[in-house]
């Protein structure tokens, strides 16, 4: 089975690429502040900041290899790496939830970045539904097809500035991280069923843009920040004092 996309255009891959780079350089900066916050020395902060940052270029440079090389395309049999990337994307996200990075994050940051650094998802959305115009993305995919999760990334800008504004009871960001959590296992599943091996919206509507670079970052970046960072925001809100009924 042979499949071939168009490279979309050069604004729609800087969309990509530039985005998976902020959110990388982002997470980083806000570690070291994070590190600073909960009481690490300078040069504790700096080493785990660059930690972060070695481990984020390795994961880069193993993710591009296999995208740049092909691997990740269907052949003739099971999709193994591909099914790999998406196991390895859900296991990332946990481990750095449960790691010094994530307790950093979630008890050096207020929840209004916590929660405003998913804002990323609206002009995510929108590269998207510019990959739907261009021909690469199937629509289901789209904000106009089954993806809702524009609507994460809208409400995670609103209630940051409402969360910076003044103090709000801890179920309401409660209530939106399962919300958006949701969302983001909704087109999740609505991606896995339109790879080859399913087809459940018909066969000329395949999800394969993502395994070529720069689309692969999607998966390799957006949804693993976006995957991570809700786990972060439960363990945020869970180390907050059961006493303190708002938060910010």
């Amino acid at each position: 089975m042979q499949f071939s996309i168009l490279p979309g255009s050069a604004l729609l891959q800087a969309a990509f690429y530039g985005l998976a780079a902020l959110i990388v350089i982002a997470t980083g900066l806000l570690l070291k502040r994070a590190a600073h916050h909960v009481g690490d020395s300078p040069q504790q902060a700096a080493a785990l900041q660059r930690r972060y940052y070695m481990a984020a270029s390795i994961w880069l440079v193993v993710v591009s290899a296999a995208a740049y090389s092909g691997a990740l395309v269907p052949r003739a049999g099971p999709p193994l790496p591909f099914v790999i990337l998406l196991v390895s994307i859900l296991v990332l996200g946990l481990a750095i939830a449960r790691s010094r990075i994530g307790d950093r994050l979630a008890r050096g940051l207020p929840l209004a970045v916590l929660v405003g650094f998913q804002g990323f998802r609206f002009p995510l959305e929108l590269a998207m539904h510019r990959a739907h115009t261009e021909g690469l993305m199937p629509v289901q995919m789209s904000y106009s097809g089954q993806n809702f999760d524009i609507l994460t990334g809208i409400t995670a800008i609103a209630l940051a500035v409402a969360l910076a504004v003044r103090p709000l009871p801890r179920w309401v960001v409660g209530i939106w991280n399962v919300c958006g959590l949701l969302l983001l296992a909704n087109i999740l599943a609505v991606a896995i069923a339109s790879t080859p091996v399913f087809a459940y919206f018909g066969p000329d509507r395949l999800n394969v843009f993502v395994m070529w670079m720069p689309y692969t970052l999607l998966p390799a970046v957006m949804v693993l920040a976006a995957w991570a960072g809700h786990l972060i925001i439960f363990r945020a809100l869970s180390s907050r004092a059961a006493s303190t009924p708002d938060l910010r």
